[in-house]
């Protein structure tokens, strides 16, 4: 029998990026503040990704789309991962997720600040972030307003 997607919005978005791993990676691509190498996925993840679930989860990542590959300029041998538009879209959903689990789980309270503080700004900080995540990933022009700037103020002030 062969397979055939079912043509749902739900699950078609689903089957794009996966599991918990590629959402994981996902995340860390976004509030990491730059293009990440395979060796700071695998050291910089709090969750202790396997590099060959590493492996497999970026190749699909790249080839759904949603990261790009390209060489590292400072160091020959290595290549970073970059968000796409089509990741960078992924933005209020995950924002959505985050509120989610602000509000029915129970996270350490540093590592919800950046969700509070996407849930707090709504949907025009989702866009100030996505515009200052086009800059860092795509290139484009740096936004007068740093999303990443209040996150990591939140981030610090919770830390103390």
């Amino acid at each position: 029998m062969s397979y055939r997607p079912a043509g749902c919005p739900i699950n078609n978005t689903l089957e794009t990026f996966g599991d918990r791993w590629s959402l994981i990676i996902l995340r860390d691509s976004m509030f990491g503040g730059r293009p990440r190498s395979f060796r700071s996925y695998l050291t910089e993840s709090i969750e202790g990704i396997a590099s060959n679930i590493l492996t497999d989860r970026l190749k699909r990542l790249t080839a759904n789309g949603l990261l790009t590959r390209s060489p590292d300029p400072s160091h020959k041998q290595r290549v970073v991962y970059s968000l796409t538009e089509k990741a960078i879209e992924l933005v209020p959903l995950m924002a959505v997720m985050g509120s989610w689990g602000l509000r029915h789980t129970r996270p350490a309270a540093d590592l919800a600040t950046g969700a509070q503080v996407l849930e707090d700004g709504g949907p025009q900080l989702w866009e100030e972030f996505m515009d200052e995540l086009r800059h860092i990933h795509l290139g484009a022009p740096q936004p007068a307003v740093s999303a990443f700037a209040r996150m990591e103020a939140a981030y610090a002030a919770a830390a103390e």
